[in-house]
């Protein structure tokens, strides 16, 4: 057998390896389905489900057939499910043609307020997978709040936008920016009833999803750092009544221990003229061992325990200058230059594509924070070099 032949059979296995692991559950869950429907129907919409999934598909045709199944075999049990996994199941993904998803980008899809809120899984290969497919098994059990806003809107309000778009009559587009979904978040947080619910319950599904983390980082390597830190959870507790109180908790957890070139600025308060952020600080820090990680795994988080409270460590420095903009409007009550303010030093942060001590430095610098502590648990600040004898 030749080496040509050989990679071809690898590279088909490979295909069918990705293809049986994502998808054939969801499609086998709809042919399954017995509470509802006519004889053989959902075999029939099974069988249509699969191109569905494939890489060239419409990505909205997806949620269209999660509406129809329910319209279809009814919202029992079993369809429900099966709906509800349709609509999370990854799109087949051809690695030799694209990069990064395509993601349904029209506000009414699905339609049904069973399948609103649920995002969808994305190749483990795309930068962020491992917070997208955390948050995507979190919205099965609780919806993030889509009032007004497509599943690409949801995914990016939420901290993942490392895709592109494309509406239901194909139009292609850009992954929106990831404040899309603030102004809706925001009206849902200050209402009632059901909205609030969802927003509320959102938040903790962006939380509990960037726990899952786990794909490397780049950091400063030369030299070892200090111990790590027992947990990120040593951010100050402070209450949102109390715009300073919460400025001096956070100062005050700062360890004894911490790497003095991280900078020892705790202050509260911006040194740009007319930036008033409210009952937040919305300094980074970087650190190893966040979240229960290898001390060797570095990764951001936001200092104020407002903000880290809904947002955990993330290796990708965008999803916490994300988030914290994002509160800004939530639950800061920032004024708009100090919005403004943010969204200028996340589009900075974005453009460098660092992922270091520097890159928090320069956030903090951006929002007038120079010098504010990126070790403030007084774990790891470097990565360890390891010397190896020959």
């Amino acid at each position: 057998m030749s080496m040509k032949t050989v990679l071809l059979a690898a590279l088909v296995a490979f295909a069918e390896a990705r293809f049986g692991q994502e998808h054939p559950a969801a499609v086998d869950e709809i042919s399954a389905v017995t509470s509802g429907g006519q004889p053989g129907q959902a075999a029939t919409i099974a069988g249509g489900s699969i191109s569905n999934l494939l890489a060239a598909a419409n990505p909205c045709d997806k949620l269209k057939t999660g509406d129809n199944i329910l319209a279809s075999l009814g919202t029992g049990d079993d369809a429900v499910k099966a709906a509800k996994d349709f609509v999370a199941a990854e799109q087949n993904f051809n690695q030799f043609n694209q990069a990064i998803p395509t993601i349904c980008s029209d506000a009414t899809l699905p339609q049904n307020e069973l399948l609103r809120g649920i995002v969808p899984l994305v190749d483990p290969a795309v930068v962020g997978s491992d917070v997208e497919n955390a948050m995507s098994a979190q919205s099965l059990q609780t919806p993030f709040d889509a009032t007004g806003m497509s599943v690409a809107d949801v995914m990016a309000a939420n901290g993942f936008s490392n895709f592109t778009t494309k509406d239901a009559a194909g139009t292609a587009g850009a992954a929106p920016a990831g404040g899309a979904g603030a102004a809706a978040g925001a009206a849902a947080a200050s209402g009632t009833g059901a909205a609030a619910a969802a927003a509320s319950t959102g938040s903790a599904a962006a939380s509990a999803a960037n726990s899952t983390a786990a794909t490397a980082t780049s950091a400063d390597s030369n030299a070892c750092g200090a111990p790590p830190a027992a947990a990120a959870s040593s951010t100050s507790t402070a209450s949102a009544s109390d715009a300073s109180a919460a400025g001096a908790a956070d100062a005050n957890s700062t360890s004894t221990g911490a790497d003095s070139s991280t900078g020892t600025n705790d202050s509260s308060t911006s040194s740009l003229a007319g930036n008033d952020f409210g009952l937040c600080t919305p300094t980074i820090k970087f650190e190893g061992a966040l979240g229960g990680r290898p001390a060797t795994e570095f990764t951001f988080q936001a200092i104020d325990s407002k903000i880290n409270a809904i947002q955990q460590e993330a290796l990708n420095p965008n999803i916490i200058t994300n988030r914290i903009c994002d509160e800004l409007t939530n639950q800061c009550q920032a004024n708009q230059a100090a919005k403004d303010t943010c969204q200028q030093a996340k589009a900075q942060i974005s453009a460098l594509g660092t992922r270091d001590r520097a890159t928090a430095d320069a956030w903090n610098t951006a929002l007038g924070f120079a010098g504010a502590n990126t070790n403030p648990d007084g774990g790891a600040t470097r990565k360890m070099r390891i010397v190896r004898k020959f």
